[in-house]
């Protein structure tokens, strides 16, 4: 095989001479352009890196069946939480951006209209990979106009594909839970259903046990505890089914059992990366606010307020962070039957 040299492998002569100034062709000298440039071809380089890790983890999770105690569901918790910390490089790359004055952004800002990083088309395809709905976006009217047409086309295959939403959804419903009875015989709950196709027993009780945690401001909590976990009708407007809230929920819940442990990760990195990726749209906000005030951005848009209404919006995985609403203390959980038990892998 022959010798690799590391400047050859990483392709140092693309890299390196890939900067290239607006201030310098007009001869009006901007020190700070070559970090801004420097800075968002980073921000490029790591999102490329994103999608190598986001399609794999879409690739295994659209298996017809994944162990939940197996390898490839260690894999893609692994591959989840390096995009959490790769989420986490993005926020603190502002640290870095912030040592630019608004007076040295001045220096070149108006060089680069109608440039923007709304024109990012790698972030809105990764939005849309991880389950950001085209319905949900903010400004979807023209949030793809300033692109160009194969970025556009990147973008429309990503979000008539399956998402990584869309696959937790299927993953959550094929858990089995409450679909196999001989492990819940003998169950000693407070409240059984009186008809066969009612709630499973299980939420009866643990229901009850809800309602009885619930201070009195918070009582319209249970009518939303129904509409989740026990509806029938309207889940369309839900990414999330009944099926699915409710192991997402279990799993939530009893997450000390072995076999729930990588599934409750699993749910975490995707609370994790929506943290993060928020946390980077408020930084952003926030340094645009500190960088122009209130005049608009490079791209036309409205500056801080455009990226303040989506950094309201564009939350992915809000339906598992809203299960946090329905928790109660582990000491008054409902028991789980023996052969419930040994299927969770707490006894032998």
């Amino acid at each position: 095989m022959p010798e690799v040299n590391y400047h050859d492998y990483l392709q140092l002569d693309k890299i390196l001479n890939a900067q290239f100034p607006e201030s310098d062709k007009h001869t009006l000298p901007a020190h700070d352009e070559m970090l801004f440039i420097v800075i968002h071809q980073a921000y490029e380089l790591w999102f490329k890196q994103l999608h190598h890790e986001a399609n794999s983890i879409v690739s295994i999770m659209g298996k017809p069946a994944l162990n939940d105690n197996s390898p490839e569901l260690q894999t893609v918790v692994h591959r989840l939480n390096r995009m959490v910390t790769i989420l986490r490089v993005l926020v603190h790359q502002i640290d870095i951006m912030e040592t630019m004055t608004p007076m040295d952004f001045l220096d070149f800002r108006d060089m680069l209209r109608p440039a923007s990083g709304f024109q990012s088309w790698q972030f809105k395809e990764l939005e849309a990979k991880l389950g950001l709905k085209f319905e949900h976006r903010h400004g979807k009217e023209y949030y793809t106009s300033q692109l160009r047409k194969e970025h556009v086309d990147v973008i429309k295959k990503a979000e008539s594909s399956q998402s990584l939403l869309d696959l937790l959804n299927a993953w959550l419903e094929r858990m089995p839970f409450f679909k196999e009875e001989e492990n819940w015989k003998g169950a000693s709950f407070r409240n059984p259903p009186n008809e066969k196709e009612g709630p499973h027993p299980f939420w009866v009780e643990y229901r009850e046990r809800y309602a009885e945690s619930l201070a009195d401001a918070e009582k319209n909590n249970l009518e939303a505890f129904d509409n989740i976990f026990t509806r029938t009708t309207g889940s369309e407007d839900r990414a999330i089914s009944a099926t699915a809230s409710q192991s997402a929920l279990f799993i939530m819940l009893y997450r000390g059992y072995p076999m729930l442990q990588l599934p409750f990760q699993l749910l975490n990195a995707l609370l994790e990366i929506d943290e993060q990726l928020s946390s980077w749209r408020y930084r952003h906000m926030n340094m645009v606010h500190r960088m122009i005030g209130t005049r608009i951005g490079t791209g036309g848009s409205t500056g801080k307020d455009y990226l303040k209404a989506a950094a309201d919006k564009h939350y992915i995985f809000k339906e598992i962070a809203q299960l946090n609403s329905f928790l109660i203390e582990r000491r008054k959980l409902p028991s789980l039957p023996l052969l419930v038990e040994k299927r969770l892998g707490f006894i032998g």
